[in-house]
């Protein structure tokens, strides 16, 4: 987590746009099917190992450097209390209206000192993506985070990245969701078991048709493919 938010800050510092994403088991098996998500994977600038199974993949397969997982919600909340101190401007994109509205105001509340330049929430159309990127560009935020799905919220950022110019550009998924008190996350021992995602299956049994990528993923990493 130390490093990633180090190398956020040197994307920062370097003023020109960089895509981060925050990668588990499900992204990478969506990446085998959607060969648009797996080139902007390829391509970022930073991919994090969001999800225990994808820590316990890097290592079966020999890559020792990945030492813990690194949530995308703990980085986000890391980035921000970094913005906090360092004067870093952010916009959040994304969710619903309420939603990102009051994951603003916890976040003010929870990192004083912090500078959000703008919001704007993810309900749009083809037709309105140019009048937004405007908007995010006139806010010169050094961060944005976008809350707008997998795969969703990488596309577009990686369709936009030159055009938005923000040095951090990271798809934060439910993010929002859980600073706003809508999403509960799993409580400490369950994310340090690596049990988050029971805890998600339980409090939303829709998400199980999403769960088979679990299996399945970890099925292709015993196999040895590492395509």
């Amino acid at each position: 987590m130390s490093e990633a938010v180090v190398k956020l800050e040197q994307f920062i510092a370097e003023k020109t746009p960089h895509l981060v994403a925050t990668a588990n088991a499900e992204m990478v098996m969506l990446a085998q099917e959607d060969n648009e998500l797996a080139a902007i994977l390829a391509n970022s600038h930073l991919v994090v190992p969001d999800g225990a199974g994808v820590v316990w993949a890097a290592r079966h397969q020999g890559y020792n450097t990945i030492v813990e997982r690194v949530a995308g919600y703990d980085l986000a909340q890391n980035l921000l209390l970094e913005a906090s101190q360092k004067g870093y401007r952010v916009f959040m994109f994304g969710s619903q209206p309420d939603i990102v509205a009051k994951a603003k105001a916890v976040a003010l509340a929870r990192y004083p000192g912090l500078c959000i330049v703008g919001t704007r929430h993810g309900f749009f159309t083809a037709d309105d993506e140019p009048a937004i990127v405007q908007t995010i560009t006139a806010a010169k935020p050094d961060i944005l985070l976008a809350a707008l799905g997998v795969p969703r919220q990488e596309k577009w950022l990686a369709k936009n990245l030159e055009r938005l110019s923000v040095p951090v550009c990271m798809g934060v998924g439910g993010t929002f969701d859980v600073m706003a008190g809508a999403v509960k996350r799993a409580p400490v021992w369950m994310q340090r078991t690596s049990l988050e995602w029971l805890f998600r299956l339980l409090c939303q049994p829709k998400r199980a048709i999403r769960m088979l990528a679990l299996p399945r993923f970890a099925l292709k990493v015993i196999l040895g493919k590492k395509d």
